[in-house]
């Protein structure tokens, strides 16, 4: 067993993203924890990791500067299992106060979700 990153992902039970160069990953091990009513994983989680997971790419391409979620729009392609989650974030546009980056979550080789975000770029 892995520890678990501190604060609100931490609650959650991952461990905190892994990134450099703009390019960030997490995995989780979904689990009972992690469903909906209807037995899949929750959406609210799969934003928590998309969220967290592109923060930290951005982090890792602009220093000292902390990113802060302005927009986040999320394409659930199917529903999550019990099981490894796999996210991947990577930057792909910066401006002078905006950076966007895409991010996905795999599950057995297949697409769970897409997600597009901006952040704004605040001062430490």
């Amino acid at each position: 067993m892995t520890d678990t990153a501190e604060g609100f992902i931490g609650l959650v039970g991952a461990e905190a993203p892994k990134a450099s160069d703009g390019r960030a990953s997490l995995t989780l091990e979904a689990d009972e924890r992690h469903l909906n009513p209807a037995g899949t994983v929750h959406g609210g989680l799969l934003a928590t990791l998309v969220d967290t997971t592109m923060g930290a790419a951005i982090r890792s391409a602009v220093g000292e500067e902390v990113p802060a979620t302005s927009q986040l729009s999320i394409t659930y392609l199917r529903p999550g299992k019990p099981g490894p989650l796999v996210v991947s974030a990577a930057v792909r546009k910066r401006g002078d106060s905006l950076t966007v980056c895409e991010a996905d979550v795999e599950q057995d080789g297949r697409s769970l979700v897409h997600a597009l975000a901006t952040f704004a770029l605040l001062e430490p």
